[in-house]
């Protein structure tokens, strides 16, 4: 149970825009587990929702209330990473650790910063994140009898001289690794993660990486302790988009493009939200409805076949930048939605709207032709 006055789990605090045993469970997906076992007491509607949403992002997933459903379940031919209850570890550790071979703990010194995490000998700490062969786990399974499972295991690891990885003392003061009672404390440590940069982002090309997604790091954070859902951003942007058409037909030119431009940002924003709630941005169409409007603007606004063959080209290296098929590419050769749309507001400023598409069809081109001749690079 959560230490707020509200009665609840910590598994369902709110952490990184989701609950913290979400969080926590992809965290371990990225550390390469291939199956997640929750073990809980009782099974609350926030628990079972949390299974769904992540069951809805291809994790395989599983509610587990016994003994016997853990024996039948649990792996007997890999290694169990083990998470304690309200534990959040930086991903770099939960990465180590699900590289590491046979049995290891993550310990940090005994110290004031570590008095939430459990004892293990008078001078260390379980720092709340350990791996455990097959050969340990049904071991203490067959003896455990009523006692806690995570404690049980970490003790007999203990006993059996597992190897320890120290936390450093940094880690523990600014919040990297913590263990986390209620939701004012979860906050607190979402701020240090965030803060942090925890996810490194994905590599974009043009202005898009060399602009919106500086912007888009900055914005998230905030985002993210104000807990707005990156698919509210999403829909923001593509709603944005969609009104940026109006003024464009309405010959207001540059005034569409500056709106679409903030409608990117907010397509980059959600992208940013979702990385730091360790969720793969989109990849599919929706990922390209914020994109999409902008080439349609460029359409209603050139009024030409050679708009319409700069558009069809820029699609190509849209989808190619997406799905991160641009080879060796650095990304100021990678020409992008953002890119061109910087361009015609720059050029209509000094009124040279009607040139400045001449020049996007040639930059076009050449980002084409860095993509094909540095495949090999």
């Amino acid at each position: 149970m959560t230490a707020d006055s509200s009665a609840g789990l910590r598994a369902s605090l709110h952490f990184a825009g989701q609950t913290l045993v979400e969080y926590q469970a992809r965290q371990a997906v990225r550390a390469g587990a291939d199956r997640i076992l929750i073990m809980v007491s009782v099974i609350t509607p926030a628990l079972s929702q949390a299974v769904d949403r992540l069951s809805a992002d291809g994790i395989a997933v599983a509610l587990i209330r016994d003994m016997v459903t853990m024996v039948r379940d649990a792996p007997r031919d890999a290694d169990v990473l083990l998470v304690a209850d309200g534990a959040i570890i930086a991903q770099g550790h939960v990465d180590g650790l699900g590289q590491a071979d046979g049995d290891a703990l993550l310990v940090t010194d005994d110290s004031r910063a570590s008095a939430p995490f459990e004892r293990i000998d008078a001078g260390q700490r379980w720092a709340g994140i350990a791996r455990f062969s097959p050969a340990l786990l049904f071991g203490t399974l067959d003896m455990i009898g009523d006692w806690d499972l995570a404690l049980t295991l970490v003790r007999a690891a203990v006993q059996k001289g597992a190897r320890r990885i120290t936390v450093p003392q940094d880690d523990l003061l600014e919040g990297r690794v913590a263990m986390v009672e209620s939701q004012e404390q979860a906050d607190l440590v979402a701020q240090a993660v965030t803060a942090a940069g925890a996810v490194k982002g994905r590599s974009r090309g043009g202005i898009e990486h060399l602009l919106l997604a500086p912007l888009a790091r900055m914005i998230g954070p905030g985002l993210m302790r104000m807990q707005v859902p990156a698919m509210q951003v999403r829909i923001a942007g593509m709603v944005l988009g969609a009104i940026a058409l109006v003024p464009i037909e309405l010959l207001w030119t540059l005034t569409g493009f500056a709106l679409l431009l903030l409608a990117l940002l907010l397509a980059e924003t959600a992208d940013r939200l979702d990385e730091l709630a360790l969720r793969a941005p989109p990849q599919g169409w929706f990922a390209f409805v914020t994109p999409l409007t902008i080439l349609a603007a460029l359409v209603i606004a050139g009024g030409t076949t050679q708009a319409m063959d700069l558009v069809l080209l820029l699609a190509i290296v849209m989808v190619a930048d997406r799905w991160r098929l641009t080879g060796h590419a650095r990304p100021w050769m990678i020409v992008t939605p953002g890119t061109i749309l910087l361009l015609l507001v720059l050029a209509g400023l000094v009124g040279l709207l009607g040139e400045a598409f001449r020049i996007a069809m040639l930059a076009v081109i050449g980002s084409v032709g860095a993509i094909i001749l540095r495949q090999r690079s």
